[in-house]
């Protein structure tokens, strides 16, 4: 058993080569990298110090050995992983602009995570687990809708704390189905991890004061809004606290947030105070975008602490 949990899509990038780069014309790529927003959590989760899985669904390919050989290879438990022949393991392409913007193209919806359903979720598996954390990005169908149903109303049993990176688009929120599973897991999380806008679609309050102390009212108990260059905002009921951002040279900021989730929740489990918490959550969201990679710029608890002597 391990003590923190994931679930939900795992994939593979291919990045244009060049900045500017459109898709719409023949160009070298570079790739495939191992991804997924889950899976780099999940990765980061490990190589901070804790024990760490995650419950998906790869297809019987090269793309999913890589990335079932990288998780493995880091210490994630991958005995909760399926393999099928009925899909391929999926694929995002990614471009980006000038000013930092990204363009994705995702092979997703009928990738073998798609697959993932209720039944793959066991009740033993969070016997002793202590975190269970949602990408919003995984929701993107209603067989995994309902299996991250599923395992809420297990943690709910279990007493394990549930963490929320809603990781979303707005137009996502276009999709009904989608929007009402978002705010589902919104409503049971006791951690929520949300950038500035999306801090705002949730809580449907520009006050971010007024937000936060309602929010607490219904037993959230930790929230960091990650504002990009602008650093983090860290809540508490015993404390807050704003980080600024540190200065590194970005190289791909594909995975900085997940590789941030990931930290944190990691220091939070092995008895790190909040704020050391999110400081070293902060340094490893950082370190993340020096790499090209969603997960090559992945670090563990000691070169973190080393960046920060």
């Amino acid at each position: 058993m391990t003590d923190i949990l994931t679930m939900g899509e795992i994939l593979v990038e291919v990045m244009a080569k060049s900045v500017g780069q459109s898709f719409e014309e023949t160009g070298e790529l570079v790739g495939p990298f191992p991804s997924g927003a889950p899976a780099i959590f999940i990765n980061q989760a490990s190589k901070i110090g804790s024990s760490a899985g995650i419950i998906s669904t790869i297809g019987n390919d090269a793309f999913g050995q890589m990335n079932y050989k990288k998780l493995k290879k880091d210490g994630v438990d991958v005995s909760y992983i399926k393999t099928t022949d009925l899909l391929t393991t999926g694929v995002a392409f990614v471009t980006y602009h000038d000013n930092g913007d990204r363009d994705f193209i995702f092979h997703l919806q009928n990738s073998a995570s798609s697959l993932l359903t209720a039944e793959d979720i066991k009740e033993e598996y969070f016997r002793n687990c202590k975190y269970f954390h949602v990408m919003g990005s995984s929701l993107f169908n209603q067989n995994i809708r309902s299996a991250v149903k599923k395992a809420i109303a297990i943690c709910k049993q279990t007493g394990t704390k549930i963490s929320f990176d809603p990781n979303i688009r707005k137009e996502l929120l276009k999709d009904e189905e989608i929007k009402d599973c978002l705010f589902f897991v919104f409503e049971n999380c006791d951690i929520f991890l949300p950038s500035g806008e999306e801090f705002s679609i949730f809580t449907g309050e520009s006050d971010e004061k007024k937000a936060i102390a309602a929010l607490f009212e219904k037993g959230i108990q930790y929230i960091v809004i990650k504002k990009g260059s602008k650093g983090c905002a860290a809540y508490s009921k015993e404390s807050s606290f704003i980080l600024d951002p540190l200065k590194v040279v970005e190289v791909d900021p594909t995975g900085a947030g997940d590789c941030f989730g990931g930290t944190l929740i990691s220091c939070l489990n092995q008895g790190f105070s909040f704020r050391k918490s999110v400081m070293y959550a902060s340094t490893a969201g950082a370190l993340a975008v020096t790499k090209k990679g969603p997960m090559e710029g992945n670090t563990t608890l000691a070169q973190v602490k080393e960046f920060l002597t």
